[in-house]
């Protein structure tokens, strides 16, 4: 194979494999930040889809059908403790050799082996406001934050093929009515306008010919190149649900739909060298995915006139986002993500200790839609439990929420294997453990007039 073919295959998998990293941001359910509701954090989100006030509307638009004017204010923050530690990475070269063919080395990657705070802390904050119309009728505004993340790692560290900085900004406002049909039964809709912002960069692998073809070469980051992404773009979905209220039961069923995301941005590839020195680049680029579809079933039971009861469980739809389909000048690419589907669940309780005062607690459990096959370190992600408490405590016409979560993050593996520009010249074998553990704040605000 040539320079020339080299450079421009390279040159087309390097784009793809960078904008591959816009929908596969790190922790929380992959890319998802379920920290939507103060009151719902409290009880790690049991019976918040069956709940009613603003509070609720991520979960189910008919939560505001017969309810007065609220505004909601809310801010959630996250403090994480992530570790991953490289378990055996490697580069495997593929260099073809006049006369010989194509002669194969593996070689270890050399860098840091033990990343710490991998996954950046941070603050989502939230919104919400409703107003009655007539007797039956409700509308609603929200902006919420579902999808941000920040992973960051140093260009010495093990993992730099993979990932150096990942950022994913959203901002999800939905518009939303409400009706109350009958005493027991609430219906809503919504419409959701989503922008999504990202800055991923990475390390490339340069390949220095006679080095590479000794065995006891070892890849050094001194020989690296480097490609980054910034994009961005508005795209749109629906949202709709039930609510059903039998004497002390409170039911809740609700569907959030899949948005499938183009972003358009641009793409930079520098200090590539040799035959690679050709896919050296900065050009538009733009690429496609799917976010997943929510699909709830909540519940509420007041025990007496102190205690309620709740659950919930969720389907998230993560199967949609199948693989990430990149278009650009002169070509385009199509990269396998494989998802699976998830079941998530919560319970916990409210007790009104006065009342002007509730305490609140649940359990919750959020498995990973991340396979062992595709983990990489953009997306150290395991299985989560958490365990919450919160408070709330009304003064007048307004009503001041308080939670805490803790975060149990399961030990994943990382075991990815890719072919890094395409043509078989460079194969990552990304290997690796990650494990990690966190805490959540919530505080909030609810103003009813």
């Amino acid at each position: 194979m040539t320079s020339r073919n080299f450079a421009r295959v390279g040159g087309i998998a390097l784009t793809t494999a960078l904008l591959a990293g816009v929908a596969a941001p790190a922790m929380a359910g992959s890319f998802y930040v379920q920290e939507q509701s103060t009151r719902g954090q409290g009880r790690a989100n049991a019976g918040v889809g069956a709940d009613k006030g603003v509070q609720s509307l991520w979960w189910n638009p008919a939560a505001i059908a017969g309810t007065q004017r609220e505004v909601y204010l809310g801010a959630h923050g996250l403090i994480l403790d992530s570790d991953v530690d490289n378990t055996g990475s490697s580069l495997t070269y593929n260099v073809p050799v006049p006369g010989v063919g194509v002669v194969s080395r593996s070689a270890p990657v050399n860098g840091d082996p033990h990343v710490h705070d991998v996954v950046e802390s941070g603050i989502v904050p939230n919104f919400a406001v409703s107003m009655p119309i007539g007797d039956r009728f409700n509308v609603g505004l929200a902006v919420q934050a579902p999808y941000n993340f920040t992973t960051k790692y140093e260009p010495t560290d093990f993992a730099r093929y993979d990932a150096l900085t990942s950022e994913l900004r959203s901002a999800n406002v939905s518009l939303v009515a409400a009706m109350t049909v009958t005493d027991w039964l609430d219906i809503g809709a919504g419409f959701d306008a989503q922008y999504a912002k990202a800055t991923l960069s990475s390390a490339l692998p340069n390949v220095p010919i006679p080095a590479v073809l000794s065995p006891a070469y070892v890849v050094s980051p001194s020989t690296d190149g480097r490609n980054q992404l910034e994009g961005d773009g508005w795209d749109y979905g629906w949202n709709a649900g039930a609510q059903m209220h039998f004497g002390k039961l409170d039911l809740g069923l609700s569907y959030r739909s899949k948005i499938e995301h183009e972003l358009e941005g641009s793409v930079n590839i520098s200090g590539l060298t040799g035959v690679l020195a050709g896919a050296n680049v900065s050009t538009d680029g733009g690429a496609s995915f799917t976010t997943p579809w929510y699909a709830t079933v909540s519940a509420r039971y007041a025990v007496n006139d102190r205690l309620t009861l709740n659950a919930q469980v969720n389907q998230i739809g993560w199967s949609e986002f199948d693989a990430i389909r990149v278009a650009y000048t002169g070509g385009g690419s199509t990269i396998v993500q494989d998802y699976d589907d998830v079941t998530t669940g919560a319970i916990g309780f409210d007790y009104k200790i006065d009342p002007s005062m509730t305490f609140r607690a649940g359990l919750g459990y959020d498995p990973t839609p991340t396979s062992d096959d595709h983990r990489t370190a953009r997306i150290p992600d395991g299985d989560r439990w958490l365990y919450a408490a919160g408070l709330s405590k009304t003064i007048g016409s307004m009503t001041f929420d308080g939670a805490v979560t803790y975060i149990d993050i399961d030990t994943a593996t990382i075991n990815d294997t890719r072919d890094v520009y395409g043509n078989g010249l460079v194969i990552s074998n990304l290997r690796g453990e990650a494990q990690g553990s966190g805490v959540g704040f919530s505080l909030g605000a609810t103003w009813n007039f």
